[in-house]
């Protein structure tokens, strides 16, 4: 999960959370001075504005990684070491 970092209004402490939280109405305490911030896209301040901005392109990068991923073929056969080497034969005589 990505995380994004914040930077306190009141003590400009730093700290992170996961940017799938920081979304237009979450609020999270402040770990270095237990002030309430308050995230929303229209906040004045910038410490807020950046966070917000981060957390917006982590999680696009996170979908877009996603999509990706499962657009992207599928590895087939997969196999352990010990049988990377053997072939199924055609036909088996007994």
């Amino acid at each position: 999960m990505s995380s994004v970092q914040i930077q306190c209004t009141r003590c400009k402490n730093v700290f992170r959370d996961r940017a799938g939280r920081l979304q237009d109405g979450y609020s999270r305490q402040c770990p270095g001075c237990e002030v309430v911030l308050f995230f929303a896209e229209d906040s004045q301040h910038p410490f807020i504005k950046r966070a917000m901005r981060n957390a917006r392109k982590a999680r696009k990068e996170m979908r877009e990684a996603d999509a990706a991923r499962l657009a992207a073929p599928e590895q087939r056969g997969a196999r352990s070491r010990s049988f990377a080497g053997r072939t199924r034969s055609a036909e088996r005589e007994d």
